[in-house]
């Protein structure tokens, strides 16, 4: 362990062994990272009498966000807590998973049964062996953002003696949506989200149609070697489902095109900014497993997010400049181009093959013993989330026994981060029974 300080905050770093197949346990090891995360007024005597609260990041594929100093829900969390941050099993500083890491388990048959443990199953199974050795077998606060709180919800399905308080922000998965029936629910909100940008910022429908028309006709380099397909520029639409990610986006489409002696080309600088919003090299995790997290015994994914996008030709890009019309930005959906258009992910194109055509995936939910639940559960369901159906999360919310839900339109999907200490309070305040 390595322990030191940021303002207002004792750090002490923490590596946990845990079995890669939780079936096996005196198999294969790999290594899960976690930032245990104090307030400077309690590191002395007395700490390891605060409760502990675990953090499981949104995703999959995202380490635990890097606080400095006591920013946005940490600094309301360690006045009570004892936090932890994990880098859940192949993010951040865990045993890492990407194309240079996974060729050391063998070719992509190997690489997809390797990758077969990383879901919500595998992550639940690890944060019950890191909290007897931390808590001494005490029960923890578990806060979910997004795809963690898919995770608190399996949770509670299969070990919920390991609990004290789950608190879930955009978080709710649908206990048994197959991906076809989740892709099916998302692109009309996609569809939502392209329809309010463009009436906040209706100057942005000509320079969508300028900039895919251009990428229709030639074959743009994004400076890290990826490729700027029509396809791949629609993709920038999952800015659209954070607080400020209309903005982002209009902000970038502003400075789009230069003048050059050939004519108007796609900036350098505009180019530099896409690269950074669609790389998958910090997350690869994301792409190769992203429909894997709907899967249940219901037969394979077989890239549900593509196919369901045919049922919606407005987001036909070459359609939509063929009448005249804008086309629509995507988000929230990883299809089969992403592995060829991404160097991070172009090694890994048969490897998420396999793992598309997989159709033997366990149940992650009961619904029988969420029924049953008597653990103290609070939500935070966004009014028209982008990348959580809310119908689908309130379904949930009332198959749950005892969950309290907060139901708001004030943020979007990253509340947790843009309300802070706000959100964390109410939550509590829900879950604790005192609202």
């Amino acid at each position: 362990m390595t322990t030191y300080r940021q303002p207002g905050l004792v750090l002490t770093d923490h590596r946990f062994p845990v079995p890669l197949d939780h079936a096996r346990p005196d198999g294969e090891r790999i290594e899960v990272f976690g930032r245990e995360v104090v307030a400077s007024g309690h590191a002395g005597p007395g700490r390891e009498k605060l409760p502990w609260l675990v953090y499981l990041e949104g995703g999959p594929g995202f380490g635990a966000r890097r606080f400095i100093g006591p920013q946005a829900w940490l600094g309301r969390a360690v006045k009570e807590f004892r936090v932890l941050l994990l880098d859940q099993r192949g993010t951040g500083r865990s045993t890492p998973a990407n194309r240079q890491t996974l060729p050391l388990r063998g070719g992509p048959a190997e690489q997809a049964d390797y990758l077969a443990h990383f879901r919500a199953d595998s992550i639940v199974k690890d944060c019950e062996l890191i909290r007897r050795r931390l808590t001494g077998g005490a029960p923890w606060t578990v806060l979910g953002q997004s795809f963690g709180g898919f995770c608190a919800t399996h949770y509670l399905s299969t070990a919920p003696e390991g609990l004290d308080t789950v608190l879930v922000t955009g978080g709710l998965p649908s206990l048994d949506a197959t991906a076809d029936e989740v892709y099916r629910a998302a692109y009309p909100r996609i569809r939502r989200k392209n329809e309010a940008h463009f009436a906040r910022y209706p100057q942005d429908a000509e320079r969508a149609r300028a900039i895919a028309a251009h990428l229709l006709d030639r074959e743009v380099a994004l400076p890290g070697g990826g490729l700027l397909t029509v396809e791949a520029f629609q993709s920038l639409g999952i800015l659209l489902g954070s607080g400020e990610g209309t903005h982002q986006l209009h902000l970038l489409l502003e400075g789009a095109f230069v003048p050059t002696p050939g004519g108007p080309e796609l900036s350098d600088a505009f180019l530099e900014q896409v690269q950074a919003h669609l790389s998958y090299a910090g997350h690869p995790l994301y792409a190769v497993l992203h429909e894997a997290i709907y899967a249940q015994g219901q037969g394979p994914t077989d890239w549900a997010a593509e196919r369901i996008r045919a049922e919606h030709p407005e987001f036909d890009a070459r359609a939509a400049l063929a009448e005249g019309a804008t086309p629509l930005f995507t988000g929230e959906t990883v299809h089969p181009w992403h592995f060829t258009t991404d160097p991070a992910l172009r090694p890994l194109r048969e490897t998420a093959e396999l793992l598309a055509a997989r159709a033997d995936w366990p149940p992650l939910y009961d619904p029988e013993r969420l029924a049953a639940n008597r653990v103290p559960v609070a939500a935070a369901v966004y009014h028209d989330d982008m990348y959580v159906d809310t119908a689908h999360s309130l379904e949930t919310a009332r198959a749950v026994r005892g969950l309290r839900t907060w139901v708001t339109d004030e943020f979007e999907h990253d509340g947790v981060r843009a309300g802070g200490p706000r959100v964390l309070d109410r939550l509590l305040a829900l879950a604790r029974g005192e609202i």
